[in-house]
């Protein structure tokens, strides 16, 4: 059974905790790293108060509701939500609009509906912006069926017109269903009523066409877009980038050529599938230029980035340069997944670079979440790796990260 903090523990909290010697940046930057619930808790309960906005607010509001969700401290969330609906910003739609979202975070949907019909009691007017966030609730829920319901009900029950944001949920609910014929169908309605296709609903139908291996009618939805000169952005070029016939590199670098001859600037996502593609093609020189040439395109490494590329060189057996990488990746706070590493290092104990091993160890032991944390105390006993020489450690610490 899980535990719960009572809300009288978080007013304590947003009081006692001295609020001024976190900023609100800071309190953002600790969230995204503290995996413990209750320590998550208190950051956010220390700085709430001081959101100048709903969007700073919201960033943080989600990170706490995250972490709370995947402990299964749903009452929890109940207590911190429904502790926001005593701030006299709870008028305004845009704060309120950041619960019904954060219960749809949390797969609380029940509660966010609660929300959203308390709208009248709290004096806070319905648009089309809390309405977005009752839908985006729905779909964050994995409720997908029950959006096109609510898409239906609500606009009548309330007076609410959909926007182009509304349709582009409703299209992402299809999709998640398995009814990509009926998100094209929307296409149609939108057109009617005078709505924008977004490049985002028009994204998030062709990546559903790919995935169900519709190619050829995902082709023809690109040519009608372009027809009707709807906006076509980075995003959708990379879904076709991502799904380019056999993943070959010079079909991936022909994609990015268009793109780039459209005007727009292929980024980190773009030639991410570069680099995988020639390592798939077993070209590891030409992988390496395009990693090495990110910075010179304005692009900066991701997480992907560096887990792709140590995969494949830990696969080729070239373990120092995987640790080399691995090293760039601490630097710039984009640490690869458990299953990579630990390849890594059995690659390097294998290779006796048993220093190597260790520093690597000793570094991602202090960045992942302490049920990882048990994963990596294993993999030191199973191969050896666990030190008692404190100085030696805090050597090997330094030179993880040189």
């Amino acid at each position: 059974m899980s535990s719960s903090i009572p809300l009288r523990h978080l007013r304590r909290l947003s009081t006692t905790t001295d609020s001024s010697s976190m900023s609100i940046s800071r309190a953002k930057s600790k969230l995204r790293t503290e995996h413990d619930p209750d320590k998550a808790l208190e950051i956010y309960s220390s700085v709430s108060k001081n959101y100048s906005s709903p969007t700073s607010s919201r960033y943080a509001q989600d990170l706490t509701v995250r972490r709370l969700a995947k402990s299964h401290r749903f009452a929890d969330i109940e207590s911190l939500i429904e502790s926001h609906k005593k701030d006299p910003k709870i008028k305004e739609e845009s704060f309120l609009s950041t619960l019904i979202r954060s219960y749809g975070l949390a797969g609380m949907f029940d509660h966010a509906l609660r929300t959203f019909d308390q709208m009248d009691e709290l004096g806070t007017r319905r648009s089309a912006v809390s309405f977005n966030a009752l839908l985006s609730a729905c779909v964050k829920s994995k409720m997908f069926n029950k959006v096109p319901q609510l898409f239906d009900e609500i606009p009548k029950k309330y007076e609410v017109s959909p926007n182009k944001v509304s349709y582009g949920i409703l299209a992402k609910s299809y999709c998640e269903a398995g009814a990509t014929e009926k998100a094209i169908g929307i296409f149609k309605e939108m057109e009617e009523k005078g709505v924008e296709i977004t490049a985002v609903t028009f994204t998030t139908i062709l990546d559903a066409l790919y995935k169900k291996g519709k190619s050829e009618e995902a082709d023809n939805l690109w040519n009608v877009m372009v027809k009707k000169r709807c906006e076509i952005d980075v995003a959708a070029y990379n879904v076709r980038i991502m799904h380019a016939h056999g993943g070959q590199p010079e079909n991936v670098m022909a994609w990015i050529n268009e793109m780039s001859n459209a005007g727009l600037k292929p980024d980190t996502i773009s030639y991410n599938y570069l680099m995988t593609s020639y390592l798939k093609s077993g070209m590891m020189d030409e992988a390496m230029k395009v990693y090495e040439g990110l910075e010179g395109n304005a692009c900066n490494p991701n997480a992907a980035t560096f887990r792709t590329l140590i995969h494949y060189l830990c696969r080729n057996g070239d373990y120092e340069k995987g640790y080399k990488v691995f090293k760039e990746s601490v630097k710039v706070h984009r640490i690869p997944d458990f299953a990579t590493l630990k390849n890594l290092v059995e690659g390097l104990v294998e290779k006796k670079k048993m220093k190597e091993a260790k520093g690597l160890i000793r570094t991602v032991k202090k960045k992942f979440p302490p049920n990882v944390v048990n994963a990596w105390r294993k993999v030191e006993e199973q191969h050896g790796l666990a030190s008692v020489d404190a100085d030696a450690d805090a050597v090997e610490d330094q030179e993880a990260v040189a």
